[in-house]
């Protein structure tokens, strides 16, 4: 095999958008598949190995020649299949025991390829004197990404690089911040940083949380660093007061089930002008559920009714608040294999509005459910009158 694919990757490495290794031939080979990409280091083109062993992965870099080294005494032995996948073809790769089989198809990828011929920048670099995030696990003390937090790391590079997108010509002076359900916090601090560090942005940033252990850790790194407009409460989105200031954006990632709709509603109530959401374990509508509409197909079988659920409960979300006057973006998050919470809500508050809602609550009708961010909607709205 080494020959075959060694070949393939002389002929088209400018092109190569990855290779992936799977099917290991031995169960008790440490990792389950391996994925290699190409990047740029300093103009020199490098490959990653992406190492996936369970919940983990672990990266190395290797030279064009190490890379053949490696998969002469670790890729062919190890595994039976192997996809290349570059700028306008694909081949795949099947190892019996006498042959090797290359089949070969054409794909849509030629922009891609250029494209990913660049080498990643992430806007929270690594190497770069982050000092919370050396609190919260995500760095080593000299600011190397922990192997195995890089999934957290990619995590909030991806969320930062979202907020940027809006904020990047931005000349705002000053901004307030709520992350609800903030966890241990690594996106608040780093939200914090973005704003006060790399915008050069007055910022307040507070978080909460139910775990009065987990808030009083983060409180303790905050005032660590002199993060003075930083500061975390215990606090049940669901029934407590929350924030009584004004505020420029709400943000949740994976706040629980029904925690992200009562985060969603204090935005729409409160008219806050930035909302970024990823939802997370949508079980209210699952609970609910029972047939009665035109898509009770997707009902008859676990995942599929979980699947259905989710997307019914996060297009209902999009959709109210659209109503509300909010410019809605539905975003993939990181990619799947990192985490199957991959979907963001990305609004922005255009122009108030009074919503029509009475058709969404036919639609849950024929369901049987009662999402909550539609209860509060209608609340609001008849307090209003």
């Amino acid at each position: 095999m080494s020959s075959v694919i060694e070949k393939d990757i002389l002929a088209l490495e400018d092109r190569i958008i990855k290779i992936v290794f799977s099917e290991r031939k031995q169960k008790d080979f440490e990792y389950s598949k391996i994925s290699v990409r190409p990047f740029l280091s300093k103009g020199k083109r490098l490959w990653q190995l992406e190492q996936f062993r369970g919940a983990q992965v672990f990266h190395k870099n290797l030279s064009l020649e190490q890379l053949f080294l490696w998969h002469e005494e670790t890729g062919e032995k190890n595994f039976r299949q192997a996809a290349l996948t570059a700028g306008g073809v694909n081949i795949h790769y099947t190892v019996f025991p006498d042959k090797i089989k290359r089949r070969e198809s054409k794909n849509s990828f030629a922009a891609e390829a250029k494209e990913h011929d660049r080498e990643k920048t992430y806007i929270l670099k690594e190497g770069e004197n982050i000092p919370a995030l050396v609190d919260l696990g995500v760095f080593s003390k000299d600011f190397r990404i922990i192997k195995s937090k890089y999934d957290k790391y990619k995590q909030i590079n991806r969320f930062v690089e979202l907020i940027d997108d809006c904020f990047s010509k931005s000349r705002l002076s000053d901004i307030t911040i709520l992350d609800f359900g903030c966890g241990k916090s690594y996106l608040t601090f780093i939200v914090y940083y973005y704003f006060t560090q790399i915008k050069k942005v007055k910022a307040k940033v507070v978080g909460f949380d139910l775990k009065r252990d987990v808030v009083e850790n983060c409180n303790k790194i905050a005032k660590k660093y002199g993060y003075d407009n930083l500061e975390f409460f215990v606090n049940d989105v669901t029934s407590d007061r929350v924030f009584t200031g004004r505020a420029d954006m709400v943000i949740t990632l994976h706040a629980c089930d029904i925690a992200t709709d009562y985060a969603l509603f204090y935005a729409v109530e409160n008219r806050v002008k930035y909302i970024f959401s990823v939802p997370c374990c949508q079980h209210e509508v699952n609970s609910q559920i029972k047939k009665g509409g035109d898509f009770d197909l997707f009902l008859s079988h676990g995942l599929f009714k979980e699947r259905f659920c989710a997307l019914f409960t996060d297009s209902l979300r999009a959709e109210i608040l659209e109503r509300f006057g909010y410019e809605t973006d539905v975003i993939e998050f990181v990619d799947f294999e990192h985490s199957p919470k991959n979907l963001m809500l990305r609004c922005k508050l255009k122009k108030e509005k009074e919503p029509e809602l009475s058709d969404l609550f036919e639609l849950c009708k024929k369901y049987g459910t009662n999402p909550t961010l539609l209860k509060l909607a209608k609340a609001y709205q008849e307090k209003r009158v």
